[in-house]
């Protein structure tokens, strides 16, 4: 079941690079305060997540961060190291980079989809969501193949 608007943020493990080790991450944690805008999509260097979304994202960092936005999370079903080496490609040094390496996370937050005839696997959903305490405030959901409401251009209107 998919998470809903004022839902709170499920707990579930994640990982990121710190000081160059992989760090476990408590999600229920690291988003329980503050404005946060997460963003997920379904793979590191693909596409449109490599030409669009995840740019889109650190070009407008700083309006985001300018609308009281604590920190900007990007989201994928990749491992800690695919995903910061992702976000020093992308100049993403404003961007804390999240891995879901086993999809627990997109799909405690319902937004896993099975791409397993493509060789993808599991892999999460092309989303946005604002984020205020722990809960959802916002969530944008694409259709499959579409890329319109999860944009950085959207989100930044909706802030």
């Amino acid at each position: 079941m998919t998470i809903e608007l004022s839902q709170s943020i499920p707990v579930s493990n994640v990982k990121i690079i710190q000081g160059g080790e992989v760090a476990d991450v408590d999600t229920e944690e690291f988003f329980a305060e503050g404005k946060i805008v997460l963003f997920g999509l379904p793979g590191a260097f693909t596409p449109t997540c490599s030409a669009a979304h995840l740019p889109g994202f650190v070009v407008k960092a700083d309006e985001i961060k300018a609308k009281g936005v604590q920190q900007i999370v990007c989201m994928s079903v990749n491992d800690a190291f695919v995903m910061k080496a992702w976000g020093e490609v992308s100049n993403a040094e404003e961007i804390v980079m999240l891995a879901d390496g086993n999809a627990d996370f997109s799909k405690a937050l319902g937004l896993d989809f099975d791409v397993s005839a493509a060789g993808m696997g599991t892999r999460c959903k092309r989303f946005a969501a604002i984020i205020e305490d722990g809960k959802v405030s916002q969530l944008f959901i694409e259709e499959p193949k579409q890329f319109e409401v999860s944009t950085a251009e959207y989100v930044l209107e909706k802030l």
